[in-house]
């Protein structure tokens, strides 16, 4: 087991049991050294990176699915629900599901063999385990022309390759929730290119059930409004919503300092009156939120510390590097 858990303090699970499931990314190092702190606290986990196509299907004819198996484990042994991430995806795919034997581009109907094939094998694995996926990640551009990304998927598929996706999935297991999830959700341009690339979905028959918001925000963006306004824009579709990777950086994008060995008293007051904030919120809108996910569990480790400055520390969650509650804990659980 991890550090030291202060088994004094409310249960993070508890107090929202009546509002959403509360999870965390996780992985194989995690659920060891922060094993205490997700047991006491979190009903939910996703894998951070261990059920992405790379890791399991390096090659075509090769599964490796040892460390997704580990973290399938845990949630079983501890009462967890599990959110599969994801099953498409322009980043941590291997070059072979788009190429033919001589690296030219493969055909549609090829890719979609492929995948077909990828997703009743991933998909089937957990079928009993895993109750909803991220079916589709990041399709949608933030900006420029074109809605959609051009990714090797939209190069040769078009747009056809998100409905099949979804179609490949609730075939290999119709019991599954399935989510599109995208980053800056909240902004109001993308906002509205996920909301139209979802309503045609949903308006052409094709199995999605809800929309994922990764909700990697910062201390003082996106607007609190803007947040509000991307929650309603996409429960009006009649779908459930997840946040699914949720942490507030202490430094907002454009900030590149490097010089910070521990958070500002500035930066975690404001990281508290957000946090304050942003749960706020999604307790009001619970009725259509029904799973809220930290990209992590505490600040010992976080993506962030290296995104995008390369050898930054970040100090994004409710926990601090020793797995104790930080004032901003406290202000998500004492509201009333």
């Amino acid at each position: 087991m991890g550090q030291a858990v202060n088994e004094s303090v409310p249960r993070l699970r508890d107090v929202f049991a009546d509002h959403f499931l509360i999870g965390a990314a996780v992985n194989p190092r995690t659920i060891v050294s922060a094993a205490d702190l997700l047991v006491r606290h979190f009903n939910c986990i996703t894998a951070e990176n261990e059920m992405k196509f790379e890791r399991v299907h390096p090659t075509e004819d090769t599964y490796t699915f040892e460390d997704a198996d580990r973290l399938v484990r845990f949630a079983r042994e501890h009462g967890m629900r599990m959110r599969g991430h994801t099953l498409v995806w322009h980043n941590q795919t291997p070059n072979w599901l788009f190429e033919d034997r001589d690296g030219r581009p493969v055909d549609k109907a090829t890719l979609f063999a492929r995948l077909k094939s990828h997703i009743d094998t991933v998909v089937g694995r957990y079928k009993h385990d895993v109750f909803c996926w991220d079916v589709v990640n990041e399709a949608v551009a933030d900006g420029g022309d074109r809605p959609l990304r051009e990714s090797k998927w939209w190069q040769i598929a078009g747009d056809e390759f998100i409905a099949r996706a979804f179609e490949f999935a609730h075939e290999a297991d119709p019991d599954a929730l399935l989510f599109y999830n995208d980053y800056n959700e909240s902004h109001p341009v993308k906002r509205e290119r996920i909301y139209t690339l979802v309503k045609s979905l949903k308006e052409r028959g094709v199995p999605i059930h809800g929309v994922g918001l990764q909700a990697h925000w910062h201390l003082k963006s996106p607007a609190l409004d803007d947040i509000r306004a991307a929650i309603e824009r996409y429960a009006s579709l009649g779908l459930t919503l997840h946040i699914t990777e949720l942490d507030l950086s202490v430094f907002e994008w454009d900030d590149r300092r490097t010089d910070l060995k521990a958070p500002t008293a500035e930066m975690m007051e404001l990281q508290e009156q957000r946090y304050e904030q942003i749960f706020r919120l999604f307790r009001e809108y619970r009725d259509v939120i029904s799973c809220v996910t930290f990209w992590g569990v505490a600040d010992d480790y976080t993506w962030l510390d290296n995104f995008p400055v390369r050898g930054r520390k970040n100090w994004p969650f409710l926990f601090d590097e020793r797995h104790q509650p930080k004032p901003s804990f406290w202000k998500v659980v004492n509201q009333r």
